[in-house]
C-alpha cells in the first residue's frame, strides 16, 4: 500500500447521485463511495482522467446537472473496506442484487454485482425500473437484446428468467465488465459485441435500451427494426424533461406502460 492516495469528491444534488455514480463505475475500477450530497472516488493513481471523463459526460447532457469537483492527495487508509460498508443490496421485482461480500437471499432470483467494478448495481431509478419491467415482461425462451449493456445486470436478469440474451455496448470497458459479471454469476449469453444494435441480424421479442434520450432518438429506427411484431421495447435512462423527444421518435408504437421514479422515466412500448 502506498503512503498517499487520491480522492475525488463530487458534490451534487442527492437525487442524481446514483445516476452519476453509475457513470463513474463504468469509467473506473476504483472504489466509489456514496454520501449525502456527494460521491467520493479514491485511488492510488491520479484521478484527473476520471474527473475529465465526467466533465465531458456532463457536456453531453447540456450541463443540465450542476456539479462541483475537488481533487486531493491524502494519507492512505483502508478506504476499500469503507467503500464496501457503504454499499447495500437491493430488492426489485423478482430479483435480489447484491455485492459479493453479502450472502444470497432465499425466495429471490439472486444476481451478484460488484458495483465498484461495473456500471449498474440496481440502485439507480432507471436500472431499478428496467428490472421491474423485466420481472413482468420477460419469459422463458424469449429472445432479448440489451443495447448499451453497461455491467450486464439487465441481461443477467433476463438470463436468470431463462431467456436467450444478446448484449452490446460501444464502450469496451462495459464489454469486459459484462463478461466478468456473467462469469461471477455462472451464466452465459448467446452473443456479446462491442458496437451498437446495427451489428445484429436477429429479431427479438424484447429490446432493452437504458441509455440517454438523445441516443434513444438516434437509434429509434434500428431498435424498432430488430423488434418482432408484438414484441416489447423497454426504453430507460430518460430524464422527464427530455421525455418528449423519445416519445416523438417512437410515436408509431403503442405505449404499454410508463414508470417514473423521481425525475427518471422508463417507457415500455409494444410493436
Amino acid at each position: 500500500m502506498q503512503d498517499k492516495y487520491y480522492e475525488l469528491t463530487i458534490t451534487l444534488n442527492n437525487e442524481l447521485i446514483e445516476f452519476v455514480a453509475d457513470f463513474l463505475a463504468n469509467t473506473t475500477d476504483e472504489g466509489i463511495e456514496l454520501g449525502e450530497g456527494e460521491i467520493i472516488v479514491r485511488s492510488e493513481s491520479d484521478l484527473t482522467s476520471v474527473k475529465d471523463s465526467l466533465v465531458s459526460f456532463m457536456h453531453t447532457l447540456d450541463n443540465s446537472i450542476q456539479i462541483e469537483y475537488t481533487l486531493q492527495e491524502k494519507e492512505n487508509k483502508d478506504w476499500v473496506k469503507q467503500y464496501q460498508d457503504s454499499v447495500q443490496p437491493v430488492e426489485v421485482g423478482k430479483f435480489y442484487i447484491f455485492p459479493s461480500w453479502y450472502e444470497a437471499k432465499q425466495d429471490f432470483i439472486n444476481i451478484k454485482i460488484d458495483p465498484a467494478l461495473a456500471f449498474g448495481s440496481g440502485h439507480h431509478p432507471t436500472t431499478f425500473a428496467c428490472l421491474e419491467a423485466i420481472s413482468t415482461y420477460v419469459k422463458e425462451q424469449d429472445k432479448v437484446i440489451d443495447v448499451g449493456c453497461g455491467s450486464g445486470i439487465l441481461g443477467l436478469a433476463c438470463k436468470k428468467l431463462k431467456a436467450h440474451i444478446d448484449l452490446c455496448d460501444t464502450d469496451p470497458v462495459s464489454i469486459i465488465n459484462t463478461k466478468e459479471n456473467f462469469a461471477l454469476n455462472h451464466e452465459t449469453y448467446h452473443a456479446l459485441w462491442e458496437g451498437s444494435v446495427d451489428k445484429t441480424k436477429e429479431n427479438y421479442d424484447i429490446v432493452i435500451a437504458n441509455i440517454i434520450p438523445d441516443v434513444l432518438r438516434f437509434l429509434a429506427k434500428a431498435l424498432k427494426n430488430v423488434t418482432k411484431e408484438g414484441g416489447y421495447l423497454i426504453l430507460s435512462g430518460i430524464l422527464d424533461k427530455k421525455e418528449n423527444i423519445v416519445r416523438e421518435a417512437y410515436a408509431n408504437l403503442t405505449l404499454e406502460k410508463r414508470i417514473q421514479i423521481d425525475e427518471w422515466v422508463t417507457l415500455i412500448y409494444t410493436k
